[in-house]
């Protein structure tokens, strides 16, 4: 019996005025998405509408998710609205489920327009936590700005969008389904794919898998303790660390996909991953690592809970990068780090005599650098390490990077980072996170600091902590000018560089979930003595942070006690 094309139906629907993405697309309550009518069809819409309509007609696109709450919901909504827009063909990963890292992957491998990512990152999921959508262009990295404002423009001004309301598609069965949908020519596709596959096959091709694997099953196996966080990870952790690299089944934990993460948010940092630095600490295990969400961020942990500092972390992989066949195959053309992350990668960058950009926060920024062979490896503070093999910040990857290099020096994680600082100095870091503020109180504060630090008299000033004292050498908004294409990023946080290289930051977050504002303090102290490498963070910091509550007044304006969260 022959079946009817499913109708494409145009549906009458009024703009909302607060969809301008953020940093990693567009997050808000899952309740918002949820709840308000037509909220997420007027957003798809408009990422939809934002790809030129030669482009989009019959084109590929990715599509996946951490596997949050909403997700599924999302995931059929989607697949009607890009059937009735005229894409070709998606790929969406079995059950729903695609890293981002994979998403990038595939983007890439397919040659696809794009991706969309349903995911929120670190932020918690269920029914009240968060819910956000990515939309990553065909290079595999996250929209540039010029995207996001067609996006936001879109969004501004539209009255319809359309869609295959009939369409019902199954994400559990593997493999190819079409649809005939009316006045369109060729059958809509739909193919399901293995959430892993292609994404291992390029992990084969970058590193030594077997001396992996003899680091984690010889003689003297390296026993890891492996927390996916109940996020999207859990099926690759289990499928190339223990089935693909011989690491015991018990060395993985959190791998089932959870909507809610298993109650907690799936954050890699030691306030959150409290299981793992737990276990790392009882000294049973030798490497520990951590995934948020979506598999972008991660944290790694040496023996007796050793936390290696995400801006440390890069600068460690940029310094041993020949431990990589990718890299000898390759070569290391640069690095890149968001200004906000430490300048443990500069020192690293100048002694290999190689070039080092400083960008604004947000992995699009990067993108430009690595498709004009400008940058090979790059990260952020914000437990984000990656490469030019895919476009995004990748964490299996990076914990790869980290077993390389410990198979090839033999060493433990706290034994390379310490002779990493010997070599190069130590850059103590840390973050303070005031979240959840009100945004007016936090757009006044930032807008009266930025007057405070632009007099003229300020770059004199001299700041005495007890018997420290910090001269400013130089104090500004940051602004930074895409060495490919010129284009300029203004009004992108707050520094003030000390004569001693010390650094103070101060920045608004653009990637919460629609719950206030969040402001982020950043302190950086450099010290070359590695007899005094082994003090406390905050002990050093101390004075840094004894400004920076001065000069902003954050306590006093926003009626906090102190941050959130430190890391």
């Amino acid at each position: 019996m022959e079946t009817s094309p499913i109708p494409v139906v145009t549906v009458q629907t009024a703009p909302f005025d607060d969809q301008r993405p953020g940093t990693n697309g567009l997050r808000r309550k899952t309740a918002v998405f949820e709840g308000k009518k037509n909220y997420l069809q007027n957003y798809l819409q408009s990422v939809l509408s934002s790809i030129d309509l030669r482009d989009r007609q019959g084109c590929t696109m990715v599509v996946g998710s951490d596997g949050r709450y909403f997700s599924r919901a999302a995931i059929e909504l989607m697949v009607q609205m890009a059937a009735a827009n005229g894409i070709g063909r998606l790929v969406i990963g079995h059950n729903g489920l695609l890293s981002t890292p994979a998403v990038s992957c595939i983007i890439r491998k397919i040659k696809a327009i794009g991706g969309i990512i349903f995911t929120a990152s670190h932020n918690p999921g269920g029914p009240g936590g968060d819910f956000g959508i990515k939309f990553n262009v065909a290079n595999g990295g996250p929209s540039p700005d010029t995207v996001m404002e067609k996006i936001y423009q879109v969004s501004r001004t539209l009255e319809e969008y359309t869609i295959c309301p009939d369409l019902r598609i199954d994400l559990s069965r593997l493999g190819r389904q079409e649809f005939d949908l009316e006045n369109k020519f060729k059958p809509f596709r739909v193919e399901i794919v293995d959430s892993v596959e292609v994404y291992l096959q390029l992990l084969r091709n970058i590193f030594d898998f077997p001396t992996i694997k003899s680091l984690l099953t010889g003689p003297y196996q390296l026993k890891i303790h492996i927390d996916a966080m109940n996020g999207v990870m859990g099926p690759y952790v289990r499928r190339i660390l223990c089935d693909e690299l011989g690491a015991t089944a018990n060395s993985a934990v959190n791998c089932v996909p959870l909507e809610d993460f298993g109650g907690q948010p799936p954050e890699p940092n030691p306030i959150y991953a409290t299981s793992l630095v737990d276990a790392m600490k009882g000294g049973d295990f030798g490497f520990g690592a951590a995934f948020d969400a979506d598999g972008d961020r991660y944290m790694i942990l040496g023996q007796n809970g050793f936390f290696v500092n995400p801006s440390d972390s890069v600068a460690v992989m940029a310094a041993n990068l020949s431990t990589i066949p990718y890299f000898r195959q390759h070569g290391v053309k640069g690095f890149a780090r968001s200004m906000a992350t430490s300048t443990a990668l500069d020192r690293v960058a100048k002694a290999m005599k190689l070039a080092l950009y400083e960008t604004p926060t947000g992995w699009r920024y990067f993108g430009n650098l690595m498709d004009s062979g400008r940058c090979s490896v790059c990260g952020e503070e914000s437990f984000g390490t990656g490469s030019d093999h895919i476009r995004e910040k990748d964490g299996l990857w990076s914990v790869l990077v980290w077993l390389s290099i410990m198979a090839a020096k033999k060493q433990g994680v706290e034994q390379i980072v310490r002779e990493h600082w010997a070599r190069f100095g130590r850059s103590y870091f840390c973050r303070f996170d005031y979240e959840g503020l009100d945004p007016r109180a936090a757009f006044y504060l930032m807008r009266d600091l930025e007057a405070v630090i632009s007099d003229k008299a300020f770059t004199c000033q001299k700041f005495a902590v007890g018997d420290h004292m910090y001269n400013v050498e130089k104090a500004e908004n940051f602004e930074y000018i895409d060495p490919v294409d010129g284009t300029v990023a203004r009004n992108q946080g707050l520094r003030i560089i000390f004569t001693d290289a010390s650094r103070l930051l101060f920045r608004m977050s653009g990637s919460g979930g629609g719950m206030g504002a969040t402001i982020r303090i950043y302190a950086e102290s450099f010290e070359r003595d590695p007899e005094r490498h082994n003090r406390e963070t905050q002990v050093v910091l101390g004075p840094l942070i004894a400004i920076a509550l001065k000069i902003s007044n954050i306590h006093e304006r926003t009626g906090r006690r102190g941050p959130n969260v430190i890391t």
